[in-house]
């Protein structure tokens, strides 16, 4: 039985011949995202905001009653509360934002919760309360400078692995792949404010890790070539790098996208900021091992004497190894 083929081995497509132009819209749509997120900001969740989480399930019907629950809340003088449904229709999850003085006092905090569990117990029957998380502002700082560290700690990690294993022009060009793949999440959860929280932190890692794993299969090929066709040229060079990866590059996109795309159609509404986020992640990721990682090469001056290990001759000068290059 043959196997399946998405992509012909002879495929040869031209993808640096584009290149201007994905990295002219590439640094428009980052400097957008930074601009979007630094005016707009995030919609942090309780994790950095700090605040209050009751999650709820009515078991005596089959839809939460939502704008019900949001006016007996408002009742009680609690402003900004919000109520989303997740998971089974019949269930709820109420985020209520820092009460002031709740840092100096967490027995605020706590009242305010009580309030909120025995008025929903005295008005709905049958409901059940799952749980009440409370995070207070300096923790949920703490929180906030803990992911960005995590965040920015692996990026700078990946890129001094890549310069040990590579040379310094693909460790520049994974750290600029990578900051462009953050950016744009970024600039995805400023503009549609899904909410913030620690699963689109690990949501974040995870993209970082993908990109990088894809980036690494590109530059791997890259070295290869460079070895092996020392007379080519640089961007032909990258072009048939990028095509001899491509039929592994699309299989494992296509088999993440499918589970993710179930995912989102059938996963529960807790889980949608962290699919939504990865689903977008293997997009810009692919993306950017092929227009990001692979065409910065050329503007640092890689080429045919890159990989060539150099030896001192007779006379001084140096001369390159018997048994390489063509």
């Amino acid at each position: 039985m043959r196997l399946l083929k998405l992509v012909p081995e002879n495929t040869n497509i031209q993808f640096l011949k584009w290149r201007n132009i994905a990295i002219a819209i590439s640094i428009v749509l980052t400097i957008g995202s930074i601009a979007l997120t630094a005016t707009r900001g995030l919609n942090f969740g309780v994790d950095f905001a700090g605040g209050q989480m009751i999650q709820a399930t009515f078991t005596e019907d089959a839809e939460a009653p939502v704008g019900e629950l949001r006016e007996d809340i408002a009742a009680l003088g609690i402003e900004g509360a919000s109520i989303q449904r997740f998971g089974d229709p019949n269930q709820v999850s109420i985020r209520m934002r820092v009460t002031e003085g709740a840092d100096e006092d967490p027995e605020i905090a706590n009242e305010i919760s009580t309030r909120v569990t025995q008025m929903m117990q005295a008005e709905y029957e049958g409901v059940r309360i799952d749980s009440v998380d409370s995070v207070s502002g300096k923790v949920s700082d703490e929180l906030f400078r803990a992911g960005a560290l995590a965040l920015g700690l692996a990026m700078v990690a990946i890129a001094l692995y890549i310069w040990l294993r590579f040379e310094w022009q693909f460790g520049v060009g994974a750290l600029f792949a990578l900051f462009h793949d953050v950016a744009l999440t970024f600039g995805f959860f400023a503009l549609t404010q899904l909410e913030f929280n620690l699963n689109i932190v690990a949501a974040l890692l995870t993209i970082i890790g993908y990109s990088l794993n894809d980036t690494i299969v590109v530059y791997d090929r890259i070295r290869e070539n460079l070895r092996k066709y020392r007379k080519m040229e640089i961007v032909p060079l990258l072009d048939l790098s990028v095509n001899e990866t491509l039929a592994r590059t699309v299989m494992t996109s296509l088999t993440m996208v499918v589970a993710l795309v179930v995912l989102i159609w059938v996963g529960p509404d807790l889980l949608f900021g962290f699919t939504a986020a990865m689903l977008l992640g293997i997009f810009i990721g692919t993306y950017s091992s092929v227009y990001m990682a692979a065409p910065i090469l050329i503007w640092l001056k890689v080429g045919s004497d890159t990989f060539v290990p150099d030896e001192a001759g007779p006379d001084g000068p140096k001369v390159h190894k018997e048994g390489y290059g063509r």
